[in-house]
């Protein structure tokens, strides 16, 4: 494996191959409805609200505790996260025996906590006031680490996660080969960059004349600041949002170095905008996507991209969402 930051094309293959063992195929879905919507001429959708978990974090998670030495997967890890990554790291450690503990924001949704603790992992709950959640997460995952003899894992600033999260990228691009199809535009959600980071190499080394486009909620644009900037930009937003796992306060090192090297620009989306894809992807799609899941579409939907005479792939990332909070973004 590479120890560059930034992983190989290499790297992402064999990421891609291991993972396979506990993630299935999401399907690659052509939407004509939402192309004649918007002008442009394909639109493909790529549901990993789908993906075992019920988002594509399981990815990356896997890979993650495929590179733990035998006795720190003896011992266990622990992490911090909303949710999702939660889920994934629960599922992975489950399938591959590795005991895992999750550091919880108190009032992260009660769907994903108890669907962590449901995949056998150890659910901490953390306060955080009137800090960033995601600080005070951090903080509470570091001490129990260094208290119970843990590894800590970053749910997104990982070399090993970004390459693991490559696989929806690889994925995507190589069932559009099997329609003969090719992606002039990726739009990715955005919290920390895990995802965008794989996805933007992938298409990097695979299809390099394909733009990425990370959509991140408004206010918490941080890797869409950051890549303007030309380095990491922490935002202070603290403005609520109903996508609450892309609520990082600044992009992971290793996720940002990648989407940097990609070429890869931001855009933003209000959670109107999200509000208007959940419906939309239920109407049209029949997929039933959590806030944080839609952004990507919200920013099609919206206009916030030239898609015009194009063909447009957007990522769907997440399904973890109760009835009764879905219910209450459509009704809102």
């Amino acid at each position: 494996m590479s120890e560059s930051p930034i992983p190989s094309l290499e790297d992402l293959r064999a990421a891609w191959a291991a993972t396979r063992a506990a993630t299935q195929e999401t399907p690659l879905l052509e939407a004509p409805a939402l192309a004649a919507a918007t002008g442009a001429a394909h639109v493909y959708v790529k549901p990993e609200s789908l993906q075992w978990a019920g988002s594509f974090k399981i990815r990356g998670a896997y890979w993650r505790l495929t590179r733990l030495t035998p006795e720190e997967a003896r011992r266990g890890v622990v992490a911090y996260s909303s949710g999702n990554f939660a889920q994934g790291l629960a599922a992975a450690g489950q399938r591959l025996g590795v005991p895992v503990t999750i550091v919880m924001p108190e009032d992260a949704p009660e769907a994903k906590r108890s669907a962590t603790e449901g995949y056998g992992a150890r659910v901490v709950l953390s306060r955080h006031g009137e800090r960033p959640r995601e600080e005070a997460a951090a903080d509470l995952a570091r001490s129990i680490a260094a208290d119970e003899g843990l590894t800590l894992l970053h749910p997104f600033d990982d070399p090993a996660i970004v390459a693991g999260q490559a696989g929806a990228g690889l994925e995507a691009i190589a069932q559009l080969g099997r329609l003969a199809a090719h992606a002039d535009l990726v739009l990715c959600p955005v919290g920390g960059g895990g995802l965008i980071g794989g996805v933007s190499l992938a298409f990097h080394h695979l299809s390099p004349t394909t733009a990425i486009r990370a959509v991140e909620p408004e206010g918490y644009n941080a890797m869409g600041a950051s890549l303007a900037g030309g380095g990491i930009t922490r935002v202070a937003s603290g403005r609520p949002t109903i996508c609450d796992a892309l609520q990082a306060t600044a992009p992971g090192n290793a996720p940002f170095a990648a989407a940097k090297a990609a070429g890869v620009v931001g855009l933003q989306v209000s959670d109107d905008e999200v509000k208007a894809a959940l419906l939309t992807a239920f109407e049209k799609l029949k997929l039933v996507l959590e806030p944080s899941g839609a952004v990507a579409l919200a920013a099609l939907l919206a206009g916030k991209a030239d898609v015009a005479g194009r063909s447009v792939l957007v990522y769907a990332t997440g399904g973890n969402v109760s009835l009764a909070a879905f219910n209450a973004h459509l009704s809102a």
